[in-house]
């Protein structure tokens, strides 16, 4: 009895297939097509991505556009594939636009930081107030721009730590740059005891920074008295030096002012306090 059953139903399996043969072939053949949509998809994305890069970087793009760039065709590639073989199988593609439209309003509003993050990477990589490689200071945070990422940008701080920052707070917030003109000034501030001469100073300072080959002095240099302090003369020094030799030009410079000013024997105060004691009568 099970047997005949079953020959029954394998009968009737066998007509069911012969009756819809022709649909079932155009569905193995969709199948196999959008199987082979995303293939190629996933290839194309991945070669135009490659070849973008390459493009870009001949053209000596900056290498945080070239990321970017990469990134953003890469996975439009891939949304557009999927969508195209939705299709293949048969699926609305307005209904699945409706619907990704929908949610993505949805998750919009449950994602608005990532969002914003999104938007400031835009925004950075088109205004470019920084490249990789870059020393800048964002919000506080301090170093060499390696990477700028769609929703973060990473830096190298001058200890090696890897700092991530969203780009939303970078955009939101005051961005230093210290590479992006070629040189770059040196202040520093020098007090002396005030019973030295201002002209001695001077010649002092003056005398030590004209001996520092680094120094651009065809760009000006400034040694001025700045401030009558409460305890010193305080002389400002100003010189400009390439990007380069800045940190070695800042503390030589301060090292070579302390020794001139020791030859010299022109103090350098510390903070006092004058305490007058009166006797009550």
């Amino acid at each position: 009895m099970v047997q005949i059953k079953a020959v029954t139903e394998l009968e009737q399996l066998e007509s069911w297939v012969g009756q819809h043969e022709t649909l079932i072939l155009q569905g193995v053949i969709s199948v196999i097509g959008a199987i082979i949509i995303i293939f190629l998809g996933f290839t194309v994305a991945r070669l135009a991505s490659a070849g973008l890069q390459r493009l870009l970087t001949k053209r000596k793009v900056d290498k945080t556009v070239i990321q970017f760039s990469a990134t953003l065709l890469r996975y439009s590639v891939i949304a557009f594939a999927s969508v195209a073989a939705l299709g293949r199988v048969g699926v609305e593609t307005s209904s699945i636009i409706a619907v990704i439209g929908a949610a993505g309003l949805a998750i919009g509003l449950a994602l608005q930081g990532s969002l914003a993050n999104f938007a400031a990477g835009i925004l950075l990589v088109s205004l470019r107030p920084f490249k990789a490689g870059e020393y800048v200071d964002l919000g506080g945070v301090a170093g060499a721009v390696e990477e700028v990422h769609i929703f973060s940008t990473t830096l190298r701080m001058p200890d090696n730590k890897v700092v991530v920052i969203p780009n939303g707070k970078i955009i939101g917030g005051n961005i230093i740059n210290y590479s992006r003109h070629q040189h770059r000034r040196v202040d520093l501030v020098v007090g002396v005891a005030y019973d030295t001469e201002v002209s001695q100073v001077k010649s002092v300072l003056s005398r030590v920074v004209s001996a520092d080959p680094r120094i651009l002095h065809h760009l000006g240099n400034t040694i001025r008295l700045n401030e009558m302090a409460a305890s010193s003369l305080n002389y400002v020094v100003r010189v400009w030096t390439s990007n380069a030799n800045y940190w070695e030009v800042y503390y030589d410079l301060l090292e070579n002012i302390k020794t001139a000013l020791d030859e010299h024997q022109i103090g350098i105060p510390y903070p006092q306090l004058d305490v007058h004691l009166y006797q009550a009568s």
